[in-house]
C-alpha cells in the first residue's frame, strides 16, 4: 500500500478526532520516506487524549507525522 492509499483509507476516521484539522501526504525531511501528515489545531500530550483521539504512529505501515497549525503558521 502506498502513502496515498493509506491516507485515503484512514482520512475520515482521522478527521473525526479531536483537534484534527486536515490530513495529507508528504516526505520526511530527515529520512526522505513518504509519510501521512495529520494537521492538528494544537498538540496535546497522549495522556491528555481519549484513546479514540490518539493519532497512531503508523497507518498501514506508513509513518505518520503530526503537525500543529501553531507551529506552521508565520508570526
Amino acid at each position: 500500500m502506498d502513502v496515498r492509499q493509506a491516507r485515503h483509507l484512514h482520512e475520515e476516521r482521522l478527521l473525526a478526532m479531536a483537534n484534527v484539522s486536515g490530513v495529507g501526504t508528504g516526505r520526511d525531511e530527515e529520512s526522505g520516506e513518504d509519510v501521512v501528515v495529520v494537521f492538528v489545531t494544537r498538540k496535546v500530550p497522549r495522556d491528555g487524549l481519549r484513546p479514540e483521539d490518539t493519532i497512531p504512529d503508523t497507518l498501514e505501515g506508513i509513518p505518520v507525522r503530526v503537525l500543529s497549525m501553531d507551529e506552521t503558521s508565520e508570526p
